[in-house]
């Protein structure tokens, strides 16, 4: 062989080198886009679920409250009739 054509093959090889790194790392960089998408959209559910249960928490806190209310009502009125 003569080295104009090892010289040859060795672009060739070099070259189809060049192009599997290149597949490999456009692979890794639409993993990490792909993982930080879901990061955020699981963080924003997160946030979603926190804020449904501050106000389950709000909700379920004036209902104590009325409740309470309801009950000091009654005992103030049993007061009032002398029980």
């Amino acid at each position: 062989m003569s080295a104009e054509m090892i010289s040859g093959m060795q672009q060739v090889v070099d070259s189809m080198e060049y192009a599997v790194k290149m597949r490999s790392q456009a692979r890794a960089e639409r993993r990490a886009e792909e993982a930080e998408q879901e990061k955020k959209a699981f963080m924003e559910k997160l946030r979603q679920a926190e804020a449904t249960k501050t106000e389950l928490d709000s909700q379920a806190s004036k209902a104590k409250g009325t409740q309470d209310a309801v009950v000091r009502d009654q005992l103030m009125g049993l007061m009032m009739a002398g029980f």
